[in-house]
């Protein structure tokens, strides 16, 4: 017996295994079994959901657009992007720099689209063959803001007689001089009052739109702003507006979706969406209906009201 029970445990019984041992290894085979079963079972569970969770739970996408530092700082955008947003499940990275710079990135492929104020440059940028898709979205004004003595007397005269006035008393004016759509603005209505601004009344801040105000106000000098940042700051400096309602003085903004075919890494999908949602009615109402101390910054492009 402690032999045969020797051989069985050696796997060599040469008369075959006896009812009892039979029994003993079939519990054993399910207790292997059972055992494989415990270690294996989270494994492949594990191996199937992270097949499965690319699919089912997907990563939210990234939207980069380059916009004016205008249309950041007047807050529009924290009211305008969240709808947009959530109903894509994308997250727009707001770049806020001058139009220039904004159209610089979109040109390197460094951005998926752009939301500017200078037509005419925006007008090149398609020409191009690097935008495509452009729509006019919203639109206010210039205004030509300064201290409340007015030593220019502007007051009530157009951008241009405004600005050859500055110029002949030589009063301080605060330039952007970042070559954003306000600085160009600004360059063409030197250019229709024939003046070359130069000297020690001329200064040029290179910053963005609430900087060179800030920096307006401390030197008391004259500045062209959009209406929607002047608003914004309007209770941060010491500066009114003097010149306004002339036709040269409309400001517009458009988007545009940067060309894929030149950049085939872009988003152009969600960009495509993204223009479609600002001129939607629901974005135009966001814009129509948004202030700032009672005030209108921005007037719809296409929404008319109900």
């Amino acid at each position: 017996m402690r032999k045969a029970q020797s051989d069985w445990l050696r796997g060599s019984n040469p008369s075959g295994p006896s009812k009892r041992e039979l029994r003993f290894s079939s519990y054993k085979s399910r207790l292997i079994q059972a055992e494989m079963k415990n270690k294996v079972f989270p494994i492949i569970i594990s191996l199937i959901f992270s097949l499965i969770t690319p699919f089912s739970i997907s990563a939210q996408e990234r939207l980069r657009m380059a916009t004016t530092t205008s249309v950041q700082d007047s807050g529009l955008l924290d009211n305008l992007l969240p709808p947009f947003e959530q109903k894509f499940n994308v997250k727009v990275d707001v770049i806020a720099v001058g139009t220039g710079k904004a159209l610089k990135l979109a040109e390197n492929g460094d951005v998926d689209i752009v939301f500017v104020h200078d037509p005419e440059s925006e007008e090149k940028f398609v020409q191009d063959g690097f935008g495509i898709n452009r729509q006019e979205v919203m639109f206010n004004d210039f205004v030509i803001i300064g201290p409340r003595n007015n030593p220019a007397d502007i007051r009530g005269h157009d951008a241009a007689s405004a600005f050859r006035k500055i110029a002949e008393k030589k009063c301080f004016f605060v330039s952007r001089g970042d070559e954003s759509g306000t600085h160009k603005k600004e360059k063409q209505l030197w250019k229709k009052a024939n003046i070359d601004p130069q000297g020690e009344w001329y200064l040029e801040a290179g910053q963005g739109m609430g900087a060179t105000l800030l920096i307006a106000s401390e030197k008391r000098a004259y500045c062209l702003a959009d209406r929607a940042t002047y608003n914004a700051y309007i209770n941060k400096v010491e500066l009114i507006i003097l010149s306004f309602s002339d036709l040269n003085l409309i400001n517009r903004y458009s988007v545009i979706a940067v060309n894929p075919k030149r950049n085939p890494h872009l988003n152009y999908n969600h960009a495509l969406a993204l223009i479609k949602w600002l001129i939607s009615p629901q974005a135009q109402k966001i814009i129509a209906m948004f202030k700032k101390d009672g005030k209108i910054l921005f007037h719809p492009a296409v929404y008319t009201g109900d």
